[in-house]
């Protein structure tokens, strides 16, 4: 080989190599149109093949809120109005598998229509970037925001986000909707909010709290009773063909300190561990 060949050569692979990292710095670009779910990082997004989730009939304990949830996002998948949804409440009583099975409900009935963006609690401040990106596409997308909370230091998010709800210049798009699950139903800590301002607390305090009241739809969630937690196990298990005993149930629960979908399945998993047997 010649040197001029090596050269020519050597060439190349810088240029393949200033070209990987270009695109990584300028985040790579799905097709929005082909899968049910993305990930959105806040300099691009990779879509995700197939969106897990349990069966909306394995869902127990929540009946109320699964007819709220399910009905609006059938609306968005239809093109109908449907509402931005803030999620609130106890820790794994399902809140973000209930917007899984619901997304995974409205697809099914309306192929291709309806897509889950889940974007992380670090890349609200590129939002709008995805907003725009969404926005020329012929689809309805369900932007989902998992665990949000605003502490000390969130003001700026916390306004932003209010602006992307309703009325700011950049809003988002009519074939978007945001979905927010939070352990608190304000988003925003009482306690955080009073300290904000220490002349006029009472407004700092309303401005923060005003942030909730921008979903169309706030669907709190609550600990499950004894009753509810062992009917969440048999919906997991029976299936499954998995043998269990309330008792041991119980005790699984008793011993992590709440009753609750999360844990629930966490007994199921152990159920499937002792049995020999693998989960999907």
């Amino acid at each position: 080989m010649s040197a001029q060949t090596d050269h020519a050569a050597a060439l190349s692979r810088i240029a393949d190599a200033l070209e990987a990292m270009t695109a990584q710095v300028r985040g790579e670009r799905p097709d929005w149109t082909d899968a049910p779910a993305y990930v959105w990082t806040g300099s691009g997004a990779r879509g995700v093949p197939a969106l897990q989730a349990p069966t909306l009939d394995q869902l127990r304990a929540i009946d109320r809120q699964k007819e709220t949830v399910v009905a609006n996002v059938r609306r968005m998948a239809q093109g109908a109005a449907a509402h931005d949804m803030l999620l609130w409440g106890a820790r794994g009583m399902g809140k973000s598998a209930l917007l899984r099975a619901a997304v995974i409900d409205a697809a099914k009935a309306d192929p291709g229509r309806i897509a889950l963006v889940q974007v992380g609690t670090d890349a609200l401040a590129t939002l709008p970037d995805l907003f725009a990106e969404l926005a020329r596409i012929d689809r309805a997308f369900l932007v989902f925001i998992d665990d949000l909370a605003f502490d000390e230091g969130g003001s700026a998010d916390a306004r932003h986000l209010r602006s992307w709800l309703e009325g700011g210049v950049e809003a988002r798009p009519g074939n978007v909707r945001l979905a927010v699950t939070s352990n608190r139903r304000a988003i925003v800590a009482r306690d955080m909010a009073e300290q904000d301002d220490p002349i006029n607390r009472r407004d700092v305090v309303d401005d923060r709290l005003a942030l909730a009241d921008r979903f169309g739809l706030s669907v709190g969630f609550h600990a499950a009773s004894q009753d509810d937690y062992l009917a969440i196990v048999a919906a997991y298990a029976d299936p499954l063909g998995l043998d269990w005993d309330e008792a041991d149930a119980l005790e699984w629960a008793r011993r992590r300190g709440a009753r609750s979908g999360r844990t629930a399945w966490h007994y199921v998993t152990e159920l499937a561990g002792r049995a020999g047997r693998a989960l999907g």
